[in-house]
This record gives C-alpha cells, structure tokens and sequence, in this order.
C-alpha cells in the first residue's frame, strides 16, 4: 500500500490503487473524492479548519451505541443538563449528529427555536445560560419532515456543523450520533481525531442482543483509535416506585454491561435504571435534575464523575 492519506480509514486502498475513492473503505472519508479523480492531493482542508473552530473547545466526546433502542439520544441529554448543573461554571455543547432522527430538541425544550447565522457562524440554541445545542432539527420546515438524503449529503451537514457552529468556550462539547458505525460515525471521527477528540461514551442495555452490537462498536473505537472513556448500562434495572421492589425488564444473561467490559477490558461508567419519569421529563422537554433526587439521580452523579476524572486523564 502506498500514499495514504491523512486520516484514511483502515484497509485503504492507497492513491495510487485502481480502487482509490471506490473501494467500500472510501465511504464517508473526507478525502474520497480526491482520491477518485486521481489527483493526488492533501487532506481534506475542513479537517484544519474544524481544528481551528473547536480550539476553543476543551473535551469533546462522542456518544455511541451498536444498537438503536438503548437510549443513547437521552443518556445524551441526562448528560448535558448533569454537567451543565453539577459544574455550573462550566459551559457545555450537545452537538446532534442524528440527521435522520433529531430528537435532542423535543428532549431539551427547545423544539421550534430557530437558530442564528452571521459572519462568524451558526448560533446554537441555549437551552440554560451553560447548555447549548445545535441540531438540524432546528433547520427542517416541520419536526414532521423526514430527512432524506443519501450518505454524501448527510456527511457534509456534519462537516457543516463541526466547521460552522460558532459555541465560544466549551468545556464539553457532546457529539450525538446515529446507532451503528456507518459514514456519519467516519466522518466524525476523521474530522474530530484532528481537533482533539477526547473519547467516546458507548451506551448499551443489559441483554445480550444489545451487547453484540456495542461489541462492534467497541471494536469501530480500537480500529480507528478512538478511546472509549467507558460503557454506560441504561434502562439496568426497574425500581416500583410503590412498593420499590426491583425487577430486570432486560435481564443481564451474559452478565450485562459489567462482564464485557471486562471482558473486553473498558471501564464500566455505571448503571442507570429504568425511570418513568425520566421519559416523562423527555417527553415534556423539562430536566429530570429538577425532579427530587433519586436512585437515577445519584447514578447519573457517580457517572458523571467518572467521565470527568476520565477526560482529565491523559490517555496512554
């Protein structure tokens, strides 16, 4: 293999291959058109320009998960308004990078805002003074409008919103993306690896059908270098808030989240039960945090922790 681009994902053909820009590696790579047109040139120049518009930006973590269903898009939002009031001299970013299914706006209450362009970039929506969000939800006709488009064109909305969302200073900006390791997870990676990208959280359930495909993901995390901050178990546990007995609804028979990260020796965040009114506060768009504090309160607290002791640890 020969002249390889820069941030190339694995098995790349190389420039100077008659696949070059074809194989099904180039998929979502920034450089794929490049190297399709025989043009042997330098890496995809938003790549310096994402660098340079997230400098400002101290951590920034990718959320992840192998499988739709696990509540990846709310464990994202329990963790943006978590920092945002445990740390509130912190400012905090979600950045939603499902394009086909926006649903951070319905979950923060800001669905319907309308967001700001000027010289200097997209404004995002602040949904408290140290929590702000950019979503192409923000962007559509109707939160009814189905988001159609091809890999190519979602690949650059998110070019788009990694080099144009003007967030000031962050001190943890929250990438929520798509189930899977498709052309979005790619191209984040590949622009985000050249601004710092601090790590990413992988979300699973307890069961085993789940943990298949956040094994895939885990691996997608190791081939393209992404450090895995830690693996948070949602929906572990059922607590009756009558007569608190406590029930799996999903039940762990590999040994849940705890016996693969061990297993596959990443660190296990922790465990977060399923709480009805945590759906309810997602539903209504409200804080959950705002609620008397609970056995998910006090999970989510302990997670938090971790991910900041985590991103506060120079990685090996």
């Amino acid at each position: 293999m020969s002249n390889v681009p820069e941030n190339a994902p694995n098995h790349c053909p190389g420039t100077q291959s008659e696949d070059a820009g074809k194989a099904s590696a180039c998929a979502g790579c920034p450089n794929q058109n490049i190297c399709a047109s025989g043009v042997v040139a330098g890496p995809d120049p938003a790549i310096e320009l994402i660098r340079d518009r997230l400098s400002n930006v101290k951590h920034k973590i990718l959320v992840l998960s192998g499988k739709g269903g696990v509540g990846k898009s709310t464990v994202t939002s329990l963790l943006g308004h978590g920092l945002a009031a445990k740390y509130p001299d912190s400012n905090i970013g979600i950045l939603d990078a499902d394009i086909c299914g926006p649903s951070q706006p319905r979950m923060m209450g800001v669905r319907g805002e309308q967001v700001h362009h000027s010289g200097s970039g997209w404004s995002p929506v602040y949904v408290e003074d140290n929590l702000s969000l950019m979503s192409i939800g923000f962007l559509l006709g109707s939160p009814d409008d189905a988001v159609i488009w091809r890999g190519p064109k979602k690949n650059g909305m998110i070019k788009q919103f990694l080099s144009e969302v003007e967030w000031g200073e962050l001190d943890y900006l929250l990438i929520d993306t798509p189930p899977g390791t498709s052309d979005e997870h790619l191209s984040a990676v590949q622009y985000l690896c050249g601004a710092g990208l601090s790590g990413a959280v992988v979300v699973t359930t307890p069961q085993e059908v789940a943990l298949l495909d956040v094994r895939k993901e885990l691996q997608f995390c190791s081939k393209l270098g992404v450090r895995v901050i830690g693996v948070v178990e949602n929906m572990a546990i059922f607590v009756c808030p009558n007569c608190k007995s406590r029930s799996e609804l999903f039940p762990a028979t590999t040994g849940g989240a705890a016996a693969m990260c061990a297993e596959l020796g990443v660190p296990l965040l922790g465990a977060l039960p399923i709480d009805p009114l945590l759906a309810r506060a997602c539903d209504a768009g409200t804080s959950f945090l705002q609620l008397p504090p609970s056995q998910t309160t006090h999970a989510l607290y302990n997670i938090l922790d971790k991910i900041v002791a985590e991103c506060n640890t120079p990685s090996s």
